[in-house]
């Protein structure tokens, strides 16, 4: 990735104008210590207690767990009193907006279910079907290639009629497909998977977008860098939940052939079902919420963000 980090760096700092006014604002030490404390520690510990054994889940998983938890909690009762005069690392007035609060908990639900599913259905494919890791490979390439040619279309369609109608289709499908993976087993073909994969990404190319604009446009512009920053984090985190919470349910359920040491396929199935059941409930989470994800120019008063 990073060769590719790289690129995006000096082409953006090429090509990407700076469009506001820039000013200088006060740099509190304390919040970055804490946020480094509170997010590390929290995107660290949920991402071990999937793979911790029993021996090494106290130190790699729970405790940098718990520091990461009061960590964010004393960042989060710093932010308070900073953001009353403008010197806040993360102005949480940002949740002041409906629109902005609803996203972020649509947000939650769709990297949780999405980076846990990422992971799980690799392992499907190749520990219950048999599938070598560069047919896995090129079998789930062009749901990320859905995604990406969807885009501009998704952007037009919301500059047209706003956020509500992708966002309700969008985690309909999402969780719709969720479900049709619980159904997957040892003896699912192949190409069942593959449209699956297809159907959720075009789930989720509904929703990011949408997401994405929907959330930073129903903020005031002084808000705009903080908001970008809860969103940034927010799919660390969840992400790293997700995975962790699927990872640790389908570990649940394995059982490992003592000749070999490798879990049996059947085990394998099993846990995989239940971590797309998982998935699946979280998932639905996500339908309510979008019905209260409002344009941001009714919200804001202001001209309506552009979705591409």
């Amino acid at each position: 990735m990073l060769p590719i980090a790289l690129a995006a760096l000096i082409i953006g700092g090429i090509r990407v104008k700076n469009v506001t006014t820039p000013r200088k604002t006060k740099f509190d030490v304390p919040s970055v210590i804490l946020s480094a404390l509170g997010f590390g520690g929290l995107v660290y510990g949920i991402s071990n207690l999937g793979t911790a054994t029993p021996q090494t889940i106290a130190l790699n998983g729970w405790l940098p767990l718990g520091v990461g938890i009061v960590g964010i909690a004393a960042f989060v009762l710093r932010q308070l009193p900073l953001q009353k005069r403008d010197g806040a690392l993360l102005d949480l007035r940002t949740f002041k907006s409906p629109t902005f609060t609803f996203s972020i908990l649509m947000l939650v639900v769709s990297m949780m279910a999405f980076f846990g599913t990422i992971i799980v259905l690799p392992i499907y494919l190749e520990s219950v079907l048999g599938l070598s890791p560069i047919i896995t490979g090129l079998l789930l390439l062009p749901g990320g290639l859905l995604m990406g040619f969807l885009a501009p279309f998704v952007g037009r369609f919301y500059d047209k009629h706003g956020p509500t109608a992708l966002l309700t289709t969008g985690a309909a499908i999402t969780s719709l497909t969720f479900w049709w993976m619980t159904t997957f087993d040892q003896d699912t073909n192949v190409w069942w998977v593959f449209v699956a994969y297809l159907l959720l990404s075009v789930g989720l190319a509904f929703l990011f977008t949408p997401i994405f604009t929907a959330s930073l446009g129903s903020l005031p512009e002084r808000l705009y860098s903080h908001g970008s920053a809860i969103v940034g984090t927010v799919q660390q985190v969840s992400g790293a939940a997700g995975t962790a919470l699927l990872v640790t349910i389908l570990s649940s359920h394995q059982l490992f052939d003592s000749s070999t040491g490798v879990a049996t396929a059947g085990s394998t199935a099993i846990g995989i079902h239940w971590a797309f059941v998982t998935a699946a409930i979280i998932s639905v989470l996500a339908i309510p919420a979008a019905f209260f994800v409002r344009p941001p120019a009714v919200e804001a008063g202001a001209a309506a963000p552009r979705g591409h």
